[in-house]
């Protein structure tokens, strides 16, 4: 999980790299072209675009060297952490569903990954199987049963013998980043 973050950033970082060095140089020379600095917009939306490439490259570069620093050994391995894949069944509805526990960087709430940080992520870090959650979320007040996980040094390892909820549908996400 770390890896396939550290990647997708640093593969962003080139391509706004790339952009900062040869595509909005050239844009802003077609634009001095044009004539009249104080009201051409072509030069402006450029030079707006060259600063928000530069912020952004900054923080991606802060960013990696946070998680050149990330210490794998303090995700625990008996019970939900960050990465963990858990199995719930909604105890209102009975219904299974499944999340993984991800960096803010890495959400996707149709595939299922929420953030460790949200609210129902806050809510089963640190749980074990069997526990049952109560986590308010904006909507209301959600309850869980934890089924099972899988923990992100197991999935590393390869070892896989957490189950898939019985739907095998994706989760329904209601809750605010």
């Amino acid at each position: 999980m770390i890896r396939e973050l550290r990647k997708k950033l640093q593969d962003e970082l080139k391509a706004l790299e790339r952009e900062l060095r040869h595509e909005l140089p050239q844009e802003i020379k077609r634009a001095l072209a044009l004539g009249d600095l104080r009201e051409n917009a072509e030069y402006h939306s450029a030079l707006e675009r060259q600063s928000y490439v530069k912020a952004r490259m900054g923080q991606l570069t802060k960013r990696l060297g946070e998680l050149g620093s990330f210490n794998m050994d303090a995700i625990p391995r008996d019970r939900v952490g960050l990465g963990s894949k858990v199995f719930l069944s909604d105890i209102e509805s009975g219904s299974e569903v499944r999340y993984t526990l991800v960096m803010n960087d890495d959400v996707d709430t149709e595939k299922g990954q929420i953030s460790i940080g949200s609210p129902i992520g806050r809510g089963l870090s640190g749980r074990k199987v069997g526990d049952e959650v109560t986590i308010q979320i904006p909507s209301g007040v959600r309850r869980f049963e934890i089924l099972d996980f899988l923990t992100l040094h197991q999935q590393e390892t390869g070892d896989t013998a957490a189950r898939e909820p019985a739907t095998g549908a994706a989760p329904e996400v209601d809750e605010e980043e």
